[in-house]
């Protein structure tokens, strides 16, 4: 798949992560050491009612399965003789939203959708993509969304 074959509105699976307890805790203590992320009965008393993952671990999560994923696209375009796009980098981001807060044993299961896509006024050899991303619980509720945009080679790579 190269810029030109993506298509607004195709969908795409990321994949689902399970945040633990201790996982919670560890990446709060090194990243977001607020009350509500690393100390349990703090955070039982806080507006979140209890002890949950920081935002941050939630995105960071995303980006690790969006990023495999799309690195298996690419590997099986290549193994399949087809040509694949060489992604670039992410000019930033919109509408970040930590919807409802992450617990606990929460499985997350995060989807994407091709929102819109455009040549780069700057850089023509490259298109910008656009990808609305949602995170959802066990029980389907969302609890974490973003529009995400990253440079896509106009041509395949080598």
């Amino acid at each position: 798949m190269i810029y030109d074959d993506i298509i607004v509105g195709s969908a795409h699976d990321f994949g689902a992560h399970t945040f633990t307890r201790d996982e919670i805790k560890r990446f709060a203590g090194l990243y977001d050491p607020q009350h509500f992320h690393v100390d349990e009965e703090a955070a039982a008393g806080s507006l979140l009612g209890g002890l949950c993952a920081s935002g941050w671990h939630t995105a960071s999560v995303m980006v690790g399965l969006l990023s495999r994923y799309f690195a298996r696209e690419t590997e099986l375009a290549r193994l399949s003789g087809r040509p694949s796009a060489r992604m670039g980098p992410s000019p930033g981001f919109d509408d970040l939203r930590w919807i409802r807060p992450v617990y606990p044993d929460d499985t997350i299961a995060f989807v994407g959708q091709v929102s819109a896509k455009r040549i780069s006024k700057s850089r023509p050899q490259w298109g910008l993509v656009s990808i609305e991303t949602t995170g959802a619980n066990q029980k389907g509720e969302p609890v974490f969304s973003f529009i995400g945009h990253v440079f896509v080679a106009r041509n395949a790579g080598p």
